[in-house]
């Protein structure tokens, strides 16, 4: 337990450097998996090699060590300087698979740094029409997140999409054992350690699959020491117009998340968050977004899980968070950990796939539980259908193929056709009456990703 000193407000605390170090670890600890798992994600759909697929872990680590600083330190304007984490979302998965698959990581990269700089802009703006996305808007989003996310989850337990052994009963068993593992620690332990059950799982499932002749570290040994995350790597960005509006859309979704978990983590410091601080904390999720399509990786935003590490420790201090972002810059700079990341057998990261997409439905399903279904019956016209055209794409991928190539990267993203529906369909039956204030996204914020 970090001490308060009555001079200093306790977010604003300087603790000692080995207690900074400490418990900057234990954030970075506790995020970490969820880190690497959506460059994993990217890689796999873009088919990178497995040098590629180094760099790219490489270079989301080191972003979102710059973004976490970014937020904990601020500049000018930028920034809301509480102990929030940065790290990529899961929201974005989706819509940049597909790109990957249509128009590689460039296009990906290019809408990357267009979205960022939308909500850089739009922040003040829209820190004013927070109202217009209740519970019921976040709810069903973060519930079309998960369950479109399960599919990856699952095929990486089989093996993974083209793999001629796909379902081997070996591969199934690895991620069954990581399930399993990840369930027990969770079971059987508490605070620290079971906020990195994930992590621990998969390295549960790299031990049992060694020795199965199923882990390839050839990588490992002509991975530098050192390596620098050099700007367009991939080559310079490209634009297109379809691109462009899902991420945007997912920008719009990670704004309503990031401000949740900013509110949760200012009442937890003793900090007033207003709309002047939420301006500069969503800037910053903008900034650093748009820094990720320049260094090679993606959207970014407060990590909720590490809420409730704030809470759990009850070490208050901001500057124990920007220790835990230069932590990951430095991680960032060690090619040779990251092509240890990336030997992890596909069936290992199902295992811990299927817990943690898993875990994102649960949570938007939790999220739905405070709205009113009695009383406002159209709220369930409102997830339903929301949820079913969302599910179109994952049930159907056929389904839209017809439709325009410049339509194809929205169509094809369940997640931005969930979110449309469901913010067009909340406007539609309840305007902006009920659609929720602070208070209710604090009493929200912790229960997503």
């Amino acid at each position: 337990m970090a001490k308060n000193n009555h001079a200093v407000a306790p977010v604003d605390e300087m603790l000692p450097p080995g207690k900074l170090f400490v418990y900057g670890l234990q954030h970075v600890l506790a995020m970490y998996a969820g880190a690497v798992a959506v460059p994993l994600i990217i890689a796999a759909a873009a088919g990178l090699t497995q040098a590629q697929t180094a760099f790219l872990i490489n270079a989301d680590l080191f972003t979102c060590g710059i973004a976490t600083l970014l937020q904990t330190l601020g500049i000018w304007k930028i920034g809301i300087k509480i102990p929030v984490i940065q790290g990529v979302t899961f929201a974005a998965v989706t819509p940049m698979v597909i790109m990957a698959k249509t128009g590689g990581m460039t296009l990906i990269f290019g809408s990357v740094i267009v979205a960022g700089l939308f909500t850089f802009l739009a922040a003040p703006f829209f820190s004013r029409l927070i109202r217009f996305f209740p519970p019921i808007v976040t709810g069903t989003i973060i519930t079309i997140i998960g369950v479109s996310l399960l599919p990856v989850g699952v095929n990486w337990a089989a093996g993974g999409v083209g793999n001629k052994n796909y379902g081997s009963l070996s591969y199934i068993m690895i991620a069954a054992i990581v399930l399993l593992a990840i369930l027990l620690i969770n079971r059987f332990f508490k605070g620290f350690v079971s906020h990195i059950a994930v992590l621990l799982g998969l390295l549960v499932g790299l031990v049992v699959a060694i020795p199965m002749g199923l882990v390839n570290f050839s990588g490992v040994a002509e991975a530098d020491w050192i390596g620098i995350t050099t700007p367009f790597f991939f080559g310079y960005p490209t634009f297109e117009l379809g691109a462009i509006i899902a991420m945007i859309l997912v920008m719009l979704v990670v704004m309503v998340e990031s401000t949740g978990d900013f509110l949760a983590i200012g009442e937890l410091v003793d900090k007033k968050i207003g709309q002047e601080e939420l301006t500069a904390g969503l800037r910053a999720d903008g900034l650093a977004t748009a820094l990720g399509g320049v260094f090679n990786a993606f959207p970014y935003t407060a990590f909720a899980q590490n809420v409730g590490l704030v809470a759990l420790t009850g070490v208050k201090s901001r500057f124990v968070v920007a220790t835990s972002g230069l932590i990951l810059v430095i991680l960032g700079l060690f090619p040779k950990m990251a092509t240890i990341i990336a030997s992890l057998p596909t069936p290992v990261l199902g295992g811990a796939g299927i817990a943690m997409f898993g875990i994102v439905a649960a949570t938007g399903i939790k999220t739905l539980a405070k709205v009113d279904f009695e009383k406002n019956v159209h709220n369930l016209f409102i997830v339903a259908i929301s949820i079913g055209i969302g599910l179109i794409p994952v049930v159907a991928p056929n389904f839209f193929k017809l439709f325009p190539s410049w339509s194809q990267t929205i169509m094809h993203s369940g997640i931005t056709l969930g979110s449309i529906a469901a913010i067009l369909l909340n406007a539609f039956f309840n305007g902006s009456k009920g659609a929720g204030d602070l208070d209710e996204l604090k009493a929200n914020a912790g229960m997503r990703e």
